[in-house]
């Protein structure tokens, strides 16, 4: 995983163990406690874990830290699924590490992901999830994934800060890129980015965020 210093994860760190990437000016997760918010967000927000069988097709925009990764492998147990994200800055083994020692239970659980990730490799297996990171701007990688997916996990930076993941030609490639019946979930309400989700053929609803943020989005395609 050599990819020119330009395409790394720039970051600054808050607290000790809290990432912020300076790129974005944003911070990798909730000050509130990511992986509770991943919980809510990203797995309740899809319905998950109850829709999970073998061969589900989980797909994300925006890698991070592996914090949703590793809460969908901690929530499928046994099931085996799938799971593709595309990161265009990708943080080092060593920064996800020391990230993800806010959190105790993902910590524990991501040593195969860990090792894996420190050895350059893009495509890994932690508990019953096969996975695999595409590397690179999303706006390019996306339309060239052979891909459906049956749930999103639309996790990038602000859409006030990092518009690009979020504007309307990508979520029409999101649309596309999704099995019928299939969902998709962010922290976001912008109204920009439920108007794109909906142009690409989503039922967008809005529910309760986390940690009293007032709204997240969610929907499902016919």
């Amino acid at each position: 995983m050599s990819l020119p210093d330009q395409s790394q994860a720039a970051l600054d760190w808050r607290d000790g163990s809290l990432p912020v990437s300076t790129r974005f000016d944003d911070p990798y997760f909730s000050l509130a406690g990511g992986l509770a918010e991943t919980r809510h967000v990203f797995l309740a927000g899809n319905d998950l874990p109850a829709r999970l069988c073998p061969g589900f097709q989980v797909a994300e925009l925006g890698f991070g830290t592996g914090l949703n990764l590793i809460a969908l492998s901690l929530a499928a147990g046994p099931v085996p699924v799938r799971f593709t994200s595309f990161e265009a800055f990708p943080m080092s083994a060593a920064e996800i590490a020391r990230a993800l020692t806010a959190f105790p239970e993902a910590e524990a659980a991501a040593g195969p992901f860990l090792a894996a990730w420190a050895r350059g490799e893009t495509r890994f297996t932690l508990g019953a999830v096969e996975a695999e990171v595409i590397l690179g701007d999303a706006r390019e990688t996306l339309p060239a994934w052979s891909g459906a997916a049956d749930a999103w996990f639309l996790d990038g930076f602000s859409p006030a800060k990092n518009p690009e993941l979020w504007g309307e030609d990508l979520m029409a490639e999101v649309g596309r890129h999704t099995a019928p019946g299939g969902s998709f979930a962010t922290y976001t309400a912008a109204g920009f980015v439920r108007r794109g989700l909906a142009a690409a053929g989503f039922a967008v609803s809005r529910a309760p965020g986390y940690a009293g943020k007032r709204h997240m989005s969610r929907g499902a395609r016919a």
